[in-house]
């Protein structure tokens, strides 16, 4: 596995269990089983019902492009080496929002509500993140 130099997610007792998910290339989110609602970032606390009976449901892995932004040049001196890079905001199927990059793609192909789906990249033995590419049917 070649060095990775970006920066790492930070790992928390409350985020393991979403980076564990990811380990396994599982998208995971968090389920309020009192109200309903989608929750994404992990939560202890449901933020409509203040409800603690939260699941974790697996992610089909697929959406649209909410936002995105592509850096060229003026990156952080940590991802200086990489530029170009995509970052979005894609909003999943399930109904949540999660920020992420988009690759596999030229970039002046992306627009706003462009279908993805979710890869997983293994960047050390302990850390895999998500990634999306576009996809070409939503089938």
């Amino acid at each position: 596995m070649e060095e990775y130099t970006l920066p790492l997610p930070l790992i928390t007792t409350l985020s393991k269990v979403f980076w564990d998910g990811c380990n396994e290339n599982k998208l995971l989110y968090q389920h309020c089983q009192d109200c309903g609602r989608v929750i994404f970032f992990p939560k202890y606390l449901c933020p409509d019902c203040m409800g603690h009976n939260l699941e974790w449901l697996e992610s089909k892995g697929k959406g649209a492009i909410d936002t995105f932004t592509v850096t060229y040049e003026g990156a952080p001196p940590a991802f200086m080496g990489v530029t170009p890079y995509c970052v979005a905001i894609i909003r999943m199927d399930e109904g949540y929002r999660m920020m992420s990059n988009i690759v596999d793609c030229d970039y002046e192909t992306l627009e706003c509500e462009m279908p993805v789906e979710v890869v997983f990249q293994r960047v050390t033995e302990e850390i895999t993140l998500p990634k999306f590419r576009p996809v070409e049917s939503r089938g």
